[in-house]
């Protein structure tokens, strides 16, 4: 199984889009500044998690978020 996570920073209130295979651990690794690109906006909350069969499904859910039309919804459904 594989995941695409949204989570929040609790520092600056935007948006982090992301995909694994195990969210508890990247969402601990994110808290933990172990992420180089999240490192000085922790800590987040996660916010919303969708679950797929193949990395190529999440992978393609990953990218629409992070565009224009994923951008949106999220803004719709998570301000």
């Amino acid at each position: 199984m594989f995941f695409v996570y949204v989570l929040r920073s609790l520092k600056n209130g935007r948006l982090y889009i992301g995909c694994t295979n195990n969210v508890d651990r990247r969402l601990y690794e994110h808290n933990e500044g172990l992420s180089t690109y999240t490192k000085s906006t922790r800590p987040f909350t996660l916010i919303h998690t969708e679950t797929f069969l193949s990395l190529v499904l999440a992978r393609k859910r990953e990218k629409m978020l992070k565009g224009g039309q994923g951008r949106q919804w999220l803004k719709k459904h998570f301000g």
